[in-house]
């Protein structure tokens, strides 16, 4: 039935595409119709797939060094109050800092290759990971802690058998949004500089007006960005069985 719905819900989005095409009368480097796109798709598949993986290639490295990243500081500033008075300020101002900005420099730094835009995927993964999971670590339960230190619990036994198994649904969910934006580092900075991706891609195929290619890339990044999604969502339901979707439940029962 969830494929069924998804097939259902792209069908309609397709069908308000085509309508806008109708209704505008916009030329089709403006505004390519559907067919023009799928056919691009299918003659233009071996492009898009050599450029394609490398831009998931960045995706996917963002997304584990930018989850590993984030929930070590968190960890830290969950242990120490030293590194709350002076990192989290400085993560928090670091936000206001437009990722356009930071690009062109780390593609100064580290080059045209692979390493700028992993860089590039991490810094936008890092932050929503951070303060979910350190969100999570200190909200815990004030009775377990009461309970644990009565025990004679330390404080590093706390963090560890306590504050972190109850942040896990709250590092979850900033896993959940990190896999969602983590296609936006990764096209940022191949949109900067690069050689290859969806991201250069997109670019250079604007420039020369061939705006169904863009779509066709853009479509290509769309379904990366939902496949991660629901593969990172799948994996969390499974490692967290303690936490039940209420919501799913409901509906269920009341099918």
């Amino acid at each position: 039935m969830t494929a069924l719905r998804a097939l259902i819900t792209l069908a309609g989005l397709v069908l308000v595409w085509q309508g806008l095409v109708w209704l505008t009368g916009l030329p089709p480097f403006l505004l390519p119709p559907p067919e023009r796109v799928a056919l691009r798709l299918w003659s233009d598949a071996p492009l898009l797939w050599e450029h394609g993986r490398w831009t998931l290639l960045e995706i996917l490295l963002g997304l584990v060094l930018g989850t590993l990243m984030g929930s070590l500081a968190a960890l830290v500033l969950a242990a120490s109050a030293l590194a709350r008075r002076w990192l989290l300020p400085l993560l928090v101002v670091s936000q206001a800092i437009p990722v356009f900005a930071i690009a062109p420099i780390l593609v100064l730094w580290l080059g045209y290759g692979l390493a700028s835009k992993i860089a590039m995927s991490t810094l936008v993964i890092f932050f929503p990971v951070t303060a979910a999971f350190y969100d999570g670590l200190r909200r815990t339960e004030p009775g377990w802690l009461d309970l644990a230190r009565t025990m004679g619990a330390s404080p590093l036994r706390l963090l560890l058998r306590i504050r972190l198994p109850a942040a896990l649904p709250a590092f979850a969910s900033g896993v959940r949004v990190a896999a969602a934006v983590a296609p936006i580092g990764a096209v940022i900075g191949e949109w900067v500089g690069a050689s290859a991706g969806l991201g250069y891609l997109m670019l250079h195929a604007n420039a020369r007006m061939q705006t169904d290619l863009t779509f066709a890339a853009l479509a290509v990044l769309a379904l990366m960005a939902m496949g991660l999604w629901t593969l990172v969502d799948q994996i969390l339901r499974h490692a967290l069985p303690w936490q039940p979707d209420s919501l799913s439940a409901g509906e269920r029962r009341h099918r």
